[in-house]
């Protein structure tokens, strides 16, 4: 069920290529992270909905049987445990369709990425 369309401008235009019952889980995936991540920037990254704050902090997207969701490895490493009963990789983590999603996961996944980011961005300016 992957979008067939390239070049998507944003993350409106990704969500609205698909069918009906998939757009309303991409826009609770979406409304989750952004509660996490408020100052988060919207963007499309890799062709996938991203959320930035001093760097990628997130990325999703809609396949045929699943939603991919793309925390980076550390956010995949932190959260090992409890992602354990889902297919994952190094830096994903597949969310089968036919199950409810992990919203309440999904946000404290994303506050750990945040903090991390934060962090990293802050050890920067220190250096320079």
């Amino acid at each position: 069920m992957e979008s067939n369309q390239a070049g998507f401008n944003s993350m409106d235009e990704y969500i609205a290529t698909f069918p009906e019952g998939i757009q309303k889980i991409l826009e609770e995936l979406r409304t989750t992270i952004r509660a996490a991540a408020p100052q988060a920037e919207e963007k499309i990254s890799y062709q996938m909905p991203t959320f930035f704050l001093k760097g990628n902090l997130v990325h999703f997207a809609a396949h045929k049987n699943h939603i991919g969701f793309y925390p980076t490895p550390s956010g995949i490493q932190a959260f090992e445990r409890e992602l354990s009963i889902y297919e994952s990789a190094k830096g994903s983590v597949q969310f089968p369709l036919d199950r409810p999603m992990p919203l309440d996961l999904i946000g404290r996944i994303v506050k750990f990425r945040v903090e991390e980011n934060l962090k990293k961005a802050g050890m920067k300016s220190r250096k320079s």
